[in-house]
């Protein structure tokens, strides 16, 4: 379901408010550029981009009078389907190349994605660590309760290769439709560890406590973007993507904790 989303935990992107003016649109040639990008723009986005995708689209409407951006967050193996299926969109931004590929093998993507941020899991236990979890062996113990997301999603995918680098086979209570749903069992104390991304821990703030481990280094995500080809507002999808990969984005993206290629 497409909604725009607000939320109460920001991030340093304001940064990107300030320089969004002096990288693109305060000069002359930027103003014409400017006004050609109208309108509603649809971008399908990845559950843990949610915070830094809501201040950039923010970000994005203040350079850009007279646009709208509208997110809808999931997982990107759900959203790739509703692609699929004919959901209208401008932008899709996937956590993995492969529910890229769900896409782009079915001709739906204007041009070839490009990868502009990677991201890598980490344990996450409520505050204090009431569990005394110390790495991913303690995944094993059924005495604790612990939350995976789902294996059709790419933190689900990138959990299941991290279990096999180590050699371990994991005794889940629950799977989570995605990283946001796994994070939230976190926060709410109903679990004693998860496996989520480490820019998912940064936006839980004092609520919930990262704890890294070597096997993460096996399974980091590359995050895709693309227009889609049967974009309604192809103008307004290409500006945005540019703007997630100018110096602006790329500063907010840093600042949440994602790795820049």
């Amino acid at each position: 379901m497409l909604r725009r989303t607000h939320t109460p935990r920001h991030l340093a992107v304001p940064t990107a408010v300030a320089l969004a003016c002096t990288l693109t649109a305060c000069g002359t040639e930027g103003d014409e550029a400017a006004a050609d990008v109208t309108g509603d723009i649809t971008v399908f986005a990845a559950a843990s981009l949610t915070d830094t995708f809501t201040e950039l689209g923010e970000a994005f409407e203040a350079e850009h009078p007279g646009t709208t951006v509208t997110f809808s967050f999931a997982g990107s193996s759900a959203l790739a389907q509703q692609i699929i299926s004919g959901a209208p969109a401008d932008v899709f931004a996937s956590a993995s190349p492969a529910t890229m590929a769900l896409v782009t093998d079915e001709e739906l993507a204007a041009g070839d994605p490009v990868v502009f941020v990677r991201n890598r899991l980490q344990i996450a236990v409520p505050a204090g660590n009431p569990a005394g979890v110390t790495g991913l062996e303690d995944f094993t113990n059924e005495d604790l309760t612990i939350a995976l997301c789902a294996e059709e999603v790419p933190c689900g995918v990138a959990s299941v290769q991290v279990f096999e680098a180590a050699g371990l086979t994991p005794a889940p209570d629950t799977y989570e439709e995605d990283v946001r749903a796994t994070l939230t069992k976190v926060e709410l104390d109903e679990v004693d560890a998860a496996l989520v991304y480490r820019t998912d821990v940064l936006v839980a703030g004092d609520a919930v406590e990262g704890i890294d481990f070597p096997e993460a280094e096996e399974a980091v995500n590359d995050y895709p973007i693309a227009v889609l080809a049967e974009a309604p507002n192809a103008v307004g999808g290409r500006a945005f993507v540019d703007f997630v990969r100018s110096e602006a984005g790329r500063a907010a993206l840093g600042s949440a904790g994602f790795d820049l290629p």
